[in-house]
């Protein structure tokens, strides 16, 4: 994409051309603000644009289990909020496959994972700034894969989808505490 450079200019209002007080006015050339605001979204989202979305295997999430429970207990919110968006990703590939029971299994242990992410806010947590933006990506993503479910597999989604939110919550009230 080829970005076009800014190009500012300067209009006299009409109420200049009649002796009244002249104004100037700022214009911004319209076909720059999408790209400038694309740029500056990119920038702003640099972590989140980088979250990977591609479906872990069965070991990678054994690995990531060990790996949070066995970290201090500082580095333990964003490892379980890493494991909760691995195995979130994993139960909507299980879900859209139609292995409904994986899936529930799944996001029955997303539940557990968030609750685990709850009570570990309470020491002090590293990284919760980049925890917050993966589990904003996490929560969106589980909202599409609900929107994809039939009716009887929402209420689970549904349930998951309210936990996670208020862990989202509480990780963005501590992030602003800070």
């Amino acid at each position: 994409m080829k970005l076009r450079p800014i190009v500012l200019s300067f209009r006299t209002c009409p109420a200049a051309q009649h002796g009244t007080r002249p104004t100037t006015k700022f214009h911004l050339r319209s076909a720059t603000i999408l790209p400038l605001s694309l740029l500056l979204s990119m920038s702003t989202f640099g972590y989140a644009s980088s979250i990977d979305d591609t479906i872990p295997t069965p070991q990678l999430i054994l690995q990531l289990e060990q790996r949070a429970s066995l970290a201090s207990p500082k580095e333990q919110c964003f490892l379980y909020t890493e494991l909760v968006h691995s195995m979130t990703e994993l139960a909507g590939k299980q879900m859209l496959d139609g292995d409904v029971d994986h899936a529930s299994a799944t996001l029955k242990k997303v539940e557990h994972y968030a609750h685990l992410i709850h009570l570990g806010l309470a020491r002090d947590a590293k990284r919760l700034k980049n925890a917050e933006l993966l589990m904003h990506h996490t929560t969106h993503r589980l909202g599409d894969y609900m929107h994809a479910a039939s009716g009887d597999d929402r209420t689970v989604l549904q349930a998951t989808l309210k936990q996670l939110d208020q862990v989202q919550d509480e990780i963005l009230n501590q992030v602003f505490a800070r």
